[in-house]
């Protein structure tokens, strides 16, 4: 049973290749791709799509280049496998923000998709192709991850961890939020269930059961660090209007950067675990702190 993984190399990838080998599961071919497929492509029975353009939060990405890699490339590589006489599941790592930008109450799978940013258009954009070529005779799985965690994750969380771990105190306590997250571990475990489990093709957000807010977070990494968590809240009026000085002095505290620590995006998991039959094998909590310890090797 071989098992092509693109984007092998990343975040995702290398903790998935770690979990696929745990189980035991053989032929893994871990394949390197930018913008073309290579000319000696395997065939296998089951393609995991993580290969992507993340999210350029430092916005100096040209737009073409998330349409070249996240829609032209993933056209190419479903183009083969339709044609792959072997293959029988295809798995393809999208994200939330191909629905949404900004959520209201809780996201679902049955949502009018307006993303705003490139990331999110492209993403949709190879959504669309997929869905509007699904095969009779095969499995074909479009995930949706919210944001994702884990050992080897250089993201926003891991930010957070380093203010936290200085002991500084959290100024955006007076700000009330709720997040999902998913740890890597859980995502995993979702794909390696979708190769086993024959349910219908089709769309399936993926989070964790908890949602938390930024001040549940410091919380958390307070408690992995062996201290007291240190959450003032300075009025929240007060916060807006720094941030605002923030944006005309380039300061590190602006009115983007707020928006990211204390909005809401709450994502539903219920399809994709109906669908399995399963529970997730972390909570929400015991992923974060997994994260959280993997952090102080840093």
């Amino acid at each position: 049973m071989k098992i092509l993984v693109t984007g092998a190399s990343g975040f995702v990838g290398q903790n998935l290749l770690i979990f696929l080998k745990r189980e035991n599961a053989n032929d893994i071919l871990p394949i390197s791709i930018r913008k073309e497929l290579p000319l000696d492509l395997p065939f296998a029975r089951h393609y995991i799509h993580l290969a992507g353009k993340a999210h350029d939060l430092k916005k100096t990405a040209d737009d073409q280049a998330y349409f070249d890699v996240n829609y032209e490339l993933t056209k190419k590589l479903y183009d083969r496998f339709l044609q792959d006489p072997t293959s029988q599941t295809f798995i393809f790592i999208s994200s939330v923000k191909a629905a949404k930008d900004v959520v209201e109450g809780v996201l679902t799978e049955d949502v009018a998709c307006n993303p705003v940013t490139p990331y999110g258009k492209s993403k949709l954009l190879a959504e669309q192709y997929i869905l509007s070529h699904l095969p009779e005779n095969k499995r074909v799985y479009i995930l949706r991850p919210c944001m994702i965690h884990g050992p080897g994750n250089k993201g926003n969380l891991n930010l957070l961890y380093s203010f936290a771990s200085k002991g500084l105190p959290y100024p955006l306590a007076a700000f009330d939020n709720q997040r999902s997250f998913l740890s890597v571990e859980n995502l995993c475990f979702v794909i390696n269930q979708l190769m086993e489990k024959p349910i219908p093709s089709g769309i399936y957000q993926v989070a964790d059961d908890e949602t938390y807010s930024t001040n549940d977070l410091i919380r958390i990494m307070a408690l992995s660090l062996g201290k007291s968590p240190r959450l003032w809240k300075v009025p929240a009026g007060l916060i807006t209007t720094a941030a605002k000085i923030g944006d005309r002095l380039h300061l590190p505290l602006n009115s983007e950067r707020l928006q990211k620590l204390t909005e809401s995006y709450r994502v539903s998991n219920q399809k994709i675990k109906t669908a399995l039959g399963v529970d997730l094998p972390l909570s929400g909590e015991e992923g974060l702190m997994r994260t959280f310890e993997s952090f102080k090797g840093g």
